[in-house]
């Protein structure tokens, strides 16, 4: 008998059925160690040497394992084919060696990208050993989050600055504060446009000034209502004759957008279905491990040349000859790291069988597949035309342009939303040729003022990141919901990024003492020697070095910081935020106002405190468009929500639940704002199973994931590190985090921890 084994359960049921008799497929259920939450687990004395343990709750894992492999001749890791993946097939072979469970074992690695069964035969086919690249990109990876989450966190916490600072999360914090800032400090600028109606024989179209008295007309060159009155005046108000002075033909042609990368299925799922990172890539998973797309951490936009060919196929059989190019589309990828053994995200077949899949699945695999179709389409065409008209009086010129598409190209399956956009909507013009008389009927002057820089939405910060040459494929979603889940940022309706308080404080304090952490090009580099320990470029032990020396001698120097200092620094960085006036006197006493630390959070008080007891919210000095800065009274959420079909959402008084009229369901991890129909069928008729924990995310003290479970021998609780907290309801992670580092060690945990 032959073992496999991969991460998820789901695609260890797919692979099996692939396999047949003769195989057992099991899942390690993703890491199975990690460092040991103790500080000094990373030894920076003995060459970064790292101790490890099996992760709390895996133990299952490990013994089920060993057990069939005791049944088994050979073992296949076919965990990810990424480099966390590898490290996981590191994992599980180190711990093998050291419980002596190999002897007389064959041991194979193998890698499919897509969950086919030809894919899946293919890579055991053909085995390789595990990557030592690989594995040593992640252990610098782990290595440097972890020296940062024990140097920097207690720093954060004894002066109640923050959570905590990742390596990468506090770069993307950083960016949103910095585009607040551009806005806050943005003067708007007028400027005007003037735009005609004109008429052709009946024929209505439009056109806007290009030229005044011999002079081209910019978007900035009216700049005031002075100048606007005086070219009406010399145009003229009442119905103008003109006549075609130019016109011009010609045909463009667009090109379909590549097949989707990892960050661009993010910022598309975002910008159409208005799917959050961390949705896209849950529902992105659950495609894969049914074997419908291939694997969703890419940087990578070619396709197998097999892919390309069914595409081809499909499109000539479905569309027409015409819609397929000669030759194949080749895209070639912007990321300078990407992994071109990779493939894009696509569906894993093209044929009339569709897939029966509902909600986030069925919404996330139309997209992809539409616009992996697309990709191997011919372009769109289109004429365009535009025409100058001068008035007869030759004071003006207006200039007018109209597109028609031709054909539909790999329009006719899928539109990029910018191709929605004001820029390309397509206008039609008369015929017309020179000389032709053309009557003004009505001009539109318009008032405008320059827009300040828009706030970063995920898609918007995803791709800001990527163009960066920050994160990779795989971390993109943990970003977005980190820096939310750690209340540093928050999303208004418009689900455009604010920065919070909190925000506001712990990026003035890294920017002051941890510059290379919140530096750009510091940290683009470190991902740059990520990937060269990846590709065998560089040494594991010199990238550690060359990291650690910096970021160690800013710890040591941020220790030594009296509180005073920091708050004095932390001052003068926000001074423009708090105080835009210049006025930051106290209204009660003269005194002067300034951030002031507390556990609860930053506030503005006076500096003649205790004398003078003025506070203020720091979140009033600079209300956004959110909830929470509203200065409307907290609406209560609704207890009662119809989802249709006859089921409905209710708060009672043991909390949430969903009810079809004749059955009940606890729902307590939802609310009326993330609640749907789907979820609330799920829980109908499959309950919450018991098996499956809500992992909330990471502690940053000790690197391990905290899960909530909704049932227990004493109800809900949640655990991380063999410490449990019983508790209510789901909480957030930043509470699960208080609730397990706060918890009193028991002493007969103690003595069993140091035996």
């Amino acid at each position: 008998m032959n073992l496999l084994i991969v991460e998820s359960p789901s695609k260890a049921k797919t692979i099996e059925k692939y396999l047949g008799a003769g195989w057992r497929v099991i899942a390690s259920v993703g890491h199975v160690r990690d460092l040991v939450p103790e500080n000094g687990s990373v030894d920076t004395e003995h060459d970064f040497a790292m101790r490890w343990q099996i992760m709390p709750g895996k133990e299952k894992q490990i013994k089920q394992i060993t057990d069939e492999l005791k049944k088994a001749d050979a073992v296949y890791l076919a965990s990810d084919p990424d480099r966390e993946g590898e490290a996981i097939a590191w994992h599980i072979l180190d711990i093998l060696k050291a419980k002596r469970a190999l002897d007389g074992k064959k041991v194979y690695r193998v890698a499919f990208h897509e969950i086919t069964k030809k894919a899946v035969t293919d890579a055991i086919a053909h085995p390789r050993e595990i990557d030592k690249n690989l594995v040593d990109a992640y252990l610098v990876r782990r290595a440097l989050d972890y020296l940062i989450g024990f140097g920097i966190s207690p720093l954060l916490w004894r002066r109640n600055l923050g959570r905590s600072a990742g390596r990468v999360q506090s770069v993307a914090v950083k960016l949103v504060v910095d585009r607040e800032r551009e806005i806050e400090s943005f003067k708007p600028v007028e400027y005007w446009s003037l735009g005609a109606v004109c008429n052709k024989s009946n024929d209505v179209f439009n056109a806007q000034l290009s030229n005044f008295n011999g002079k081209k007309i910019e978007k900035m060159t009216i700049e005031n209502n002075a100048y606007m009155h005086e070219i009406l005046e010399k145009i003229g108000k009442t119905v103008i004759d003109a006549h075609v002075v130019s016109i011009e033909k010609k045909k463009t042609s667009r090109r379909a957008a590549a097949p989707f990368t990892t960050s661009t299925l993010q910022q598309e799922a975002a910008r159409k279905l208005y799917f959050s990172s961390k949705r896209t890539m849950a529902t992105a998973q659950k495609l894969y491990e049914q074997g419908l797309i291939t694997y969703m951490r890419t940087d990578a936009t070619n396709l197998s040349a097999d892919a390309v060919n069914e595409i081809r196929a499909y499109i000539g059989k479905n569309y027409g000859e015409k819609f397929v190019p000669k030759t194949p589309n080749i895209y070639v990828t912007k990321s300078k790291n990407a992994q071109e053994a990779h493939e894009a995200i696509r569906p894993t077949h093209f044929d009339e069988n569709m897939p029966k899949l509902a909600g986030d699945e069925a919404k996330l695999y139309d997209l992809i597949w539409k616009r992996t179709v697309a990709c191997q389409m011919t372009n769109a065409e289109f004429d365009s035309v535009s025409a100058d008209i001068e008035t007869d009086n030759k004071v003006a010129v207006f200039h007018a342009v109209g597109t028609t598409r031709t054909f539909d190209g790999f329009m006719r399956v899928y539109i990029e939303d910018k191709d929605d956009s004001d820029d390309n909507t397509e206008s039609q013009l008369p015929p017309m040729v020179v000389g032709d008389e053309i009557k003004i009927t009505e001009l539109k002057p318009e008032q405008h003022f320059t827009q300040p820089p828009a706030r970063y939405t995920e898609a918007s910060l995803v791709k800001k990141l990527e163009e960066l040459g920050i994160g990779r494929p795989s971390t993109y979603a943990t970003i977005m919901s980190t820096i939310v889940d750690r209340k540093y940022v928050e999303q208004d309706k418009q689900r455009r990024f604010h920065p919070t308080p909190g925000g506001w404080v712990i990026s003035a304090y890294l920017s002051k003492y941890f510059h290379d952490l919140v530096d750009v090009n510091f940290t683009a580099k470190t991902e740059d020697t990520l990937d060269d320990v990846s590709n065998g470029k560089r040494d594991k032990l010199d990238a550690l070095r060359a990291f650690w020396t910096p970021t160690s001698a800013e710890i040591s120097g941020a220790r030594d910081v009296k509180t005073g200092e920091i708050i004095d620094a932390i001052n003068e960085i926000m001074q423009p935020h708090l105080f835009p006036d210049g006025n930051n006197l106290c209204p009660k006493c003269g005194g002067k106002l300034g951030i002031k630390l507390s556990k609860y959070g930053a506030f503005i008080g006076c500096e003649n405190y205790p004398k003078c007891n003025y506070t203020q919210r720091l979140d009033n000095t600079n209300p956004t468009e959110s909830a929470t800065d509203s200065n409307e009274p907290e609406k209560k959420q609704p207890t009662n929500i119809d989802l249709g079909n006859g089921i409905s959402f209710r708060v009672g008084r043991f909390g949430p639940y969903v009810t079809n009229g004749t059955k009940n369901v606890p729902a307590k991890q939802y609310t009326a704002d993330t609640i749907t129909l789907d979820v609330a069928r799920e829980l109908l008729e499959n309950g919450i199973k018991k098996a499956e924990p809500v992992n909330l995310g990471e502690n940053p003290v000790t690197g391990k994931s905290i899960f909530y479970y909704p049932t227990g021998r004493y109800g809900a609780y949640i655990s991380s590190n063999r410490v449990n907290v019983s508790v209510k309801e789901q909480p957030s992670l930043d509470t699960a985090i208080d609730l397990i580092n706060n918890k009193k060690t028991s002493p007969k945990r103690k003595r069993t921890s140091n035996k």
